[in-house]
């Protein structure tokens, strides 16, 4: 049982789309200029991989390297704008209840499983699988993959470059809210990971709302 289910999305508005995104598997939706998606840790601890892509030329994708040369700082909170390679904004960090949120730790895969944690984890599902997969529906491959960032996730770096993967700032019902600055295409992998804290070594399902916001009046 779920019990933050009636939690309400950040930014208040009409629901256009409420749904979960099961434990270990994939996410996509398209998020229309001006709405919101809200993201719901619902049990605490969940990292939460996305990619997120300009919605009519998906050539026009998310930059690591952009996002964090503009605000000079590697990870993301409240007021954190996710740019394009060209630097245009794809989407705003608009409210945030963690605070911190990993730009550098990638996504993990079925050979980098087997190079950090042994041959045996060969089988085990991973982010770059759930990528691939719910990224062919809307017609991307491999080569359309990038760096991305990991909601949720926490990848402290010290003064030396060394970084590590440890536990969730996360709780149960945490929240951050996204702004599309245009439309886009989030693409998301709710990470299976089993081997490292990102997800307290147990995968959980997390919820997607979108809303539209009420127009102000003028």
């Amino acid at each position: 049982m779920t019990p933050t289910l009636d939690l309400p999305a950040l930014v208040r508005g009409t629901v256009i789309r409420d749904e979960i995104a099961g434990a270990r598997g994939p996410w996509s939706a398209v998020v229309a200029a001006g709405d919101v998606l809200t993201v719901v840790d619902l049990h605490g601890n969940q990292a939460v991989d996305t990619l997120i892509y300009d919605a009519h030329d998906t050539t026009v994708r998310y930059s690591a390297p952009a996002t964090i040369a503009a605000q000079r700082h590697l990870f993301l909170t409240t007021g954190s704008v996710l740019r394009a390679g060209d630097g245009e904004a794809l989407m705003t960090l608009v409210a945030d209840e963690v605070g911190n949120h990993d730009t550098v730790g990638g996504a993990c895969s079925q050979e980098s499983n087997t190079l950090r944690y042994g041959h045996h984890t060969k089988h085990q599902h991973a982010c770059v699988e759930n990528f691939l997969v719910e990224g062919a529906r809307w017609g991307l491959g491999k080569r359309d993959l990038v760096s991305n960032v990991n909601f949720f996730m926490n990848v402290p770096v010290d003064s030396d470059g060394t970084l590590g993967i440890v536990d969730g700032l996360s709780a149960p019902g945490k929240r951050l809210a996204l702004r599309a600055d245009r439309d886009v295409l989030v693409l998301v992998s709710n990470c299976p990971q089993i081997n490292n804290p990102c997800n307290g070594f147990d995968p959980t399902e997390v919820r997607m709302i979108v809303t539209r916001p009420e127009a102000r009046p003028s």
